[in-house]
């Protein structure tokens, strides 16, 4: 049993590594560069839209208005902590 889970670590680590030691060797053309660095925040909408979206399945404004706020919050530059606390307490407020 150890050794087939040392073997699947082995096949999952492989494909999680190889890119980074890939990536580092090649010279990607400057907009292959900014495309791959704006990937992380695509991503990441994708995965915070949706629960904007459905933080009160009812009132859909509610999770709108908490990230509108974060957003605003995150163009003044406050720190990730501030902007998560006043998103929260927005949405609280919110529903209050």
């Amino acid at each position: 049993m150890m050794w087939v889970i040392i073997g699947m670590a082995i096949v999952t680590a492989i494909p999680r590594l190889m890119p980074a030691f890939i990536v580092d060797k090649l010279n990607f053309p400057r907009w292959v560069d900014r495309w791959l660095n704006a990937i992380p925040y695509a991503a990441l909408g994708a995965l915070i839209f949706p629960g904007i979206m459905t933080v009160k399945p009812d009132a859909p404004h509610v999770g709108l208005i908490g990230g509108a706020v974060a957003i605003t919050l995150a163009w003044f530059g406050m720190n990730i902590i501030l902007v998560v606390i006043g998103a929260i307490t927005t949405v609280f407020l919110v529903t209050l």
